[in-house]
């Protein structure tokens, strides 16, 4: 390691800090800006019946794609149209009912610009994020958002990184604000991500993922214990599920009740399942969501349960491995 090498780091370092404080007072300067504009942006949005069509040319369209994402993961339609693509037939893909968000730092980008007409003919409510609000494309629009800064990050004050930065915080101000108006619930949240971890939390049910039929470990009320440890080797659930005459559960019996079986008596002949089970159990319902099973396991620190109906009977055993399995935990 060099001798210069910790004031070469150092300077690194102030680089980077600079960068974040001027992108921080950026996208704080933002607040005062919060004016009857932003009411209009979120009110032609929810009125709308189609879309948000979000459109920006260079770095200002991956901000723009960012944003539609985010729009329509949180309860409002939208998706991405390349400004350069639609004067060449993408602007089919605009209709009467649509709302377009174009974003754009000068307001001047020719290829967003090149829209306006069309979208009046078509009466298309336009809503502009821009860092100048003389420019062509705030005057022509129905709410604009100012998202100007002072100076970019870049040394040179070049490079897009504090715009592009307060237009990103912006679309997400929009985003959460139309949630919240639209009452839109983690679950809501869920049903657009079913393949991510909180959609798995949130969608999948006990049910989902539970043994049933054959793979339902239970004994009869009064069994030998004998027989209650065949069944827990049997089924490899670490556990059997022990069954009353009229068919509801009445109790378990698990590998945990073994061992404090084993310390209790020293002669296992004899004993009954019923003698020595755990009474009435933990249990679940197929219907309880499989993030509450894991929390019910976790608290009591056991690794499955039974699940039983509406009348108390057994229907089905869940594991923790299920869990595992399943990417909910």
């Amino acid at each position: 390691m060099t001798s210069d090498t910790p004031s070469a780091g150092s300077a690194l370092r102030d680089s980077a800090k600079r960068t974040l404080r001027l992108e921080q007072q950026a996208v704080g300067a933002l607040v005062a800006r919060l004016d009857d504009a932003f009411d209009s942006a979120c009110e032609l949005i929810l009125a709308c019946h189609g879309r948000v069509v979000v459109t920006g040319m260079g770095k200002s369209g991956h901000i723009a794609g960012k944003i539609a994402a985010t729009l329509a993961s949180t309860g409002t339609p939208a998706f991405f149209v390349h400004p350069g693509e639609a004067s060449h037939g993408d602007l089919g893909m605009i209709t009467p009912g649509d709302v377009v968000l174009a974003l754009s730092n000068s307001g001047e980008t020719a290829e967003v610009t090149a829209l306006l007409p069309l979208l009046k003919r078509m009466k298309v409510p336009l809503i502009s994020m821009t860092g100048r609000p003389a420019s062509s494309l705030a005057r022509h629009a129905e709410a604009h958002l100012d998202v100007g800064v002072e100076r970019e990050a870049c040394p040179l004050d070049l490079a897009p990184t504090a715009s592009t930065t307060a237009a990103l915080a912006m679309g997400d101000a929009l985003a959460v604000a139309l949630l919240e108006s639209r009452g839109f619930t983690a679950e809501d949240f869920a049903l657009s991500h079913p393949g991510g971890s909180l959609g798995k939390r949130l969608l999948l049910r006990v049910g989902d993922l539970m043994h049933s039929g054959d793979r339902l470990p239970r004994v009869a009320l009064g069994s030998p214990l004998r027989d209650a440890l065949l069944e827990i080797t049997r089924q490899g659930l670490g556990f059997t599920c022990v069954v009353a005459p009229d068919g509801r559960l009445a109790g378990v019996y698990t590998d945990g009740d073994l061992r404090r079986t084993l310390d209790q008596h020293s002669d296992l002949t004899g004993l009954t399942v019923d003698e020595v089970m755990t009474c009435p159990g933990k249990r679940v319902s197929p219907e309880t969501l499989a993030a509450e099973a894991v929390s019910l396991m976790e608290d009591h620190r056991i690794s499955a349960l039974a699940v039983v109906d509406d009348e108390g009977r057994p229907v089905g055993a869940l594991h923790m491995h299920d869990l595992l399995a399943s990417g909910v935990i």
